[in-house]
């Protein structure tokens, strides 16, 4: 038995290991998702960012007027959460396919497990790419003053979201490989997620109620990339609760990959 215990915890390493080292594969894979999905679109990629500039635009001139906000502080507040929003939510719903929507390659082609969430994070990097262009034009019309310090704390923020995505896709898409209606509670439970997210509203509006915000582990993150671009660094409960759900999550998913692993391709 310990030898069984052994070996499924050496084939679980050894997929990570080897799908992460597959930068080739899912580089190549991630880049052909996107010229398919905007196959013969003058703009490609980049009407998603068109469509998010838009709504920066429209959703800043209301709700800055709503919450009695100058324009020049609620402009950045507002595109930096949107954009990093729509990276966490689009990685956690495309996760929950990313075995699904991989079942043609997983039964055809030998590839590492590990590869195909690598493809799913790298896919939405590349539309993160895109939609910096809004973070940059922000941050140089209303925030000129962020020093360089600040800037390069995005690295570790970074590492620590597509750290958290990896774990998050995996284990996501293994539930939702064996149970085909977890997608649709996952995108209905979002939406929800996103009011109670301070997104379009800051935290200082909630006087005396902030706990509920503070204990929102999707703030955190979203933190983790506005409060630099913001000039400001993210607070210590901001990087502890991170890093904890970073960790914890990889452990849960482990044990989880470990034990399960070998039934994805039945699933799918």
């Amino acid at each position: 038995m310990n030898f069984t215990n052994d070996s499924m915890t050496a084939l679980a390493v050894r997929d990570l290991t080897d799908g992460l080292r597959a930068v080739h594969v899912w580089g190549m894979l991630g880049w052909q998702d996107i010229k398919q999905r905007y196959r013969r679109s003058l703009l490609g990629p980049l009407w998603l960012t068109l469509s998010t500039a838009v709504m920066v635009v429209s959703l800043g001139l209301v709700y800055a007027s709503i919450f009695k906000m100058p324009l020049e502080q609620y402009f950045p507040f507002l595109a930096i959460g949107l954009v990093v929003w729509t990276l966490i939510s689009t990685s956690i719903t495309e996760g929950c396919q990313v075995f699904i929507s991989s079942e043609p390659v997983i039964k055809q082609i030998r590839l590492p497990f590990s590869v195909h969430a690598c493809r799913c994070l790298w896919r939405n990097a590349i539309i993160l790419g895109h939609n910096m262009i809004i973070i940059v034009a922000i941050v140089v019309m209303f925030q000129p003053g962020v020093s360089l310090g600040l800037l390069l704390l995005l690295i570790p923020s970074l590492v620590l979201i597509f750290l958290s995505g990896l774990w998050v896709t995996l284990l996501l898409g293994m539930i939702c490989a064996r149970f085909r209606d977890v997608p649709q509670v996952i995108s209905s439970v979002l939406q929800i997620v996103f009011f109670l997210t301070p997104i379009i509203w800051h935290p200082s509006l909630l006087s005396g109620r902030q706990r509920v915000v503070y204990w929102n582990p999707l703030y955190h993150y979203v933190e983790l990339i506005r409060m630099p671009l913001l000039g400001e660094a993210p607070s210590a409960h901001t990087w502890i609760m991170t890093v904890a759900i970073t960790v914890l999550g990889w452990c849960f998913t482990f044990a989880f990959f470990r034990r399960f692993r070998g039934r994805i391709a039945y699933w799918v």
